[in-house]
């Protein structure tokens, strides 16, 4: 670079609020920008999970449509060549991703149509950053938005949420009128997470409505000095504007579904036909533990594409079905319960990159038969897993 520093450099220095000069300023065309635009934001998923985004009707909306618009950029070489100097991920060397229940059931154009992505050009291959009207919406609510100068506060917050989203101890859900904005509350809009840092004093507009001034920090060290009606008005235009739910929302079991959980699901557990040394010397001690609404056998098609399932075909040794329980919830307590005997295990993707997936135990399948038991007789908060056991001990705390 003219200014003597790597990318990774400018970035480091940005972080700490240190502004770089540079000596030569590259012109590029509104089109450019909208694609590096687009690229920079698959980039900070990527730096958050671990991984590319990935195609499939249980990925969250805005990961199918990074792994979408990622797929156009790796299709059209002038878009690589734009991209590939700042591509320090390697996100372009590897094979598009589409999937074949995406590819085989709906075209280009169906399944942008179906994540709700508004394309501004009259053909798929005349790329330019994809944005669905709902976020251009949002986008102009909250147009005006200045750096937080404080954001190391805000940061390991954001970072915590995103670890709780990651193991599902928090939960996205749909934005609703009636719930309510306070402070210490994360939403999603425009694709970016955002906090509820403070609420300032009640007023009445000239209207009738009652509103506040809310100071609202964005994960993207960004801040707006908004009005409560105004950040609810824009996360209900926004089609994608969710909530982000408290770790401890809702009960394990209930009378009526939540927010569209389903009052039934399946605990599932996997056995791996992979020829990884660790599992095949444990092949009937290791076992993925999982809880679905959907069908198993469908749920596992393609495991041996996904490093979920260690990249090898999987046996169901074990099914139970279970009726008004919050499925993600279940499935955060089971993990909880047998985290002593978490796999530590790191296999290589099909882009060769390592992963370490988080849901196989080396537990025997008659300790996870005793878990379900105790869950569904409501013992099971007495109970944790002792590996040197290898059962289900009684203690005095709960789960």
């Amino acid at each position: 670079m003219a200014n003597g520093f790597t990318d990774e450099d400018d970035a480091l220095l940005a972080e700490l609020g240190v502004e770089v000069e540079t000596k030569k300023q590259v012109s590029r065309t509104p089109r450019e920008e909208r694609i590096i635009a687009g690229f920079e934001e698959i980039q900070r998923f990527v730096d958050e999970h671990g991984r590319r985004p990935q195609h499939g009707e249980d990925r969250d909306i805005f990961e199918r449509l990074y792994a979408v618009r990622l797929d156009r950029i790796s299709e059209l070489q002038e878009c690589r060549d734009l991209i590939e100097p700042m591509d320090h991920q390697g996100l372009l060397t590897g094979t598009p991703m589409t999937q074949a229940s995406d590819a085989e059931e709906m075209d280009d154009e169906a399944l942008l149509d179906a994540l709700g992505i508004e394309v501004e050009a009259p053909a798929i291959t005349e790329l330019k950053h994809v944005r669905s009207t709902a976020e251009k919406k949002a986008a102009d609510e909250i147009a005006s938005r200045d750096r937080c100068e404080d954001f190391a506060t805000f940061k390991p917050l954001f970072e915590q949420v995103q670890k709780e989203l990651n193991s599902r101890l928090r939960e996205t859900r749909p934005f609703e009128r009636k719930s309510e904005i306070e402070k210490g509350k994360f939403f999603i809009l425009g694709g970016q997470k955002a906090y509820i840092a403070s609420v300032g004093e009640v007023f009445t507009q000239e209207y009738g409505d009652r509103d506040a001034r809310l100071r609202v920090i964005f994960d993207n060290g960004t801040e707006s000095n908004m009005l409560m009606r105004s950040l609810q008005r824009a996360l209900t235009k926004d089609e994608t504007g969710r909530r982000i739910t408290e770790p401890d929302a809702g009960p394990l079991f209930s009378d009526e579904t939540i927010d569209g959980d389903e009052a039934s699901g399946t605990i599932y557990v996997l056995r791996s036909k992979s020829d990884h040394p660790l599992v095949s010397a444990n092949r009937d001690l290791v076992h993925k533990i999982g809880v679905t609404g959907m069908n198993v056998e469908k749920r596992i098609s393609g495991a041996a594409t996904h490093a979920t399932y260690l990249m090898a075909n999987v046996e169901i040794v074990a099914t139970y079905e279970l009726y008004n329980i919050n499925r993600t919830r279940l499935e955060n307590l089971i993990h909880r319960i047998f985290e002593p005997a978490r796999l530590d295990i790191e296999i290589m993707d099909r882009f060769g990159r390592p992963v370490a997936p988080t849901e196989w135990f080396l537990v025997p399948l008659f300790a996870i038969n005793d878990a379900v038991e105790k869950i569904k007789d409501g013992t099971i908060a007495g109970f944790v897993y002792d590996p040197t056991q290898a059962k289900l001990v009684q203690r005095s705390g709960g789960v």
